[in-house]
């Protein structure tokens, strides 16, 4: 199965409803953090607001957010960042009718198969347990290896993702081979990865033969400790002398990790950003040069991932390719629950996460 990149495709602007469409209505924002009423919400699909006569593509966009006109381009700007007076786009039709148009049909492959026949009654559309994802795996490794240098890959991992020793090592391999460019996750992941590391354990368990140390309870927020005694997780890296993992692998590799705590988080590790937003703000800088997110089991930064993520990209000026977004949890629910949330690209696989990493790194690390 060789790889290559679907063609992006333009509205035919010569159509009716979008030739004879009016002009978008931009209103000014009455307040900082407020937009005008009937205010225009992104989508992840591409979005086009006619003005002075010309469609404009937001270049940059995420869904929940608004399109403001500066400087005759579309900006997409959150909520939160929104200024008083800044002209927002209103409407809240997608079809041209209020100079919006939303063209979710935008790349070629997805254009030809609507364009092909469908049954109306067919077996095992949904994705569950039961869907056999060979296919998927072997679009993947090609995916992978296109990206590899094509692309940015971007990782979002839960802390399952550290609990074993063979998973550990994959990802490891996988990031030596440069297949991760970035890695998104929250406390637990790296403390459980260093604590690995530093006590071969993960959650007080042997991350080879799963069984309980005495006091292993203490291993997590030991690791913690020892990190902020150190003042960063580099120099807690250097200074007791860690050789293996995940977090090791990105410090030595020189791989933007960005790590968000939580609510519940112990600690946490030094490093970590406690601010909610400015956490949002960092995982969108690397997920703004994102062409293939792998997410795996963690549903909440799954989601936030997947609502800042659109499901195109700008490589340069005039080119647009598709970002590809993969959710990858043993649990259905976990694993389908961004397309619930409006990350309709999405592509997910039902499987144990240390399996899936497992697999990948046979593949790839020939």
């Amino acid at each position: 199965m060789k790889f290559s990149l679907p063609t992006f495709k333009h509205p035919d602007f010569s159509m009716d409803n979008l030739k004879n469409a009016p002009e978008c209505k931009f209103l000014s924002a009455p307040a900082d953090f407020v937009a005008p009423e009937y205010y225009h919400a992104t989508t992840i699909f591409p979005e086009y607001f006619k003005h002075g006569g010309e469609w404009l593509l937001a270049k940059e966009s995420r869904m929940d957010s608004v399109a403001v006109l500066e400087n005759g381009k579309i900006q997409v700007r959150e909520f939160r960042n929104i200024k008083k007076g800044d002209l927002v786009a209103t409407g809240r039709t997608e079809d041209g009718s209020e100079g919006i148009y939303v063209h979710p049909d935008c790349f070629s492959e997805a254009a030809e198969e609507e364009d092909s026949p469908q049954e109306s009654f067919v077996f095992r559309q949904g994705r569950s347990r039961e869907t056999a994802f060979s296919i998927d795996y072997d679009y993947l490794y090609e995916l992978l290896k296109h990206e590899r240098d094509n692309g940015y890959i971007v990782w979002v991992m839960g802390p399952a993702c550290s609990f074993d020793a063979d998973s550990r090592n994959a990802f490891s391999m996988l990031i030596e081979k440069g297949y991760v460019h970035a890695l998104l996750a929250g406390n637990a992941l790296a403390t459980h990865d260093l604590e690995g590391a530093y006590k071969n354990t993960g959650l007080g368990q042997d991350i080879y033969t799963q069984e309980s140390i005495p006091n292993g309870h203490y291993h997590h927020i030991d690791t913690i400790n020892r990190a902020r005694l150190h003042g960063s997780i580099e120099k807690f890296i250097e200074a007791e002398n860690l050789d293996n993992g995940i977090i090791y692998t990105c410090v030595k590799n020189k791989i933007p990790m960005v790590l968000v705590g939580s609510i519940r988080d112990d600690g946490p590790l030094p490093g970590v950003i406690e601010d909610a937003y400015e956490g949002q703000e960092a995982m969108r800088a690397e997920l703004k040069k994102a062409t293939t997110v792998i997410a795996m089991a963690s549903v909440l930064h799954t989601i936030a991932a997947g609502n800042i993520s659109p499901m195109y990209r700008f490589t340069d000026e005039d080119t647009v390719r598709p970002v590809y977004f993969y959710t990858v949890d043993i649990s259905e629910f976990a694993a389908n629950k961004l397309a619930d949330r409006g990350s309709l690209s999405a592509k997910s696989i039902i499987t144990n996460a240390q399996d899936f990493m497992s697999h990948l790194g046979k593949v790839l690390g020939d």
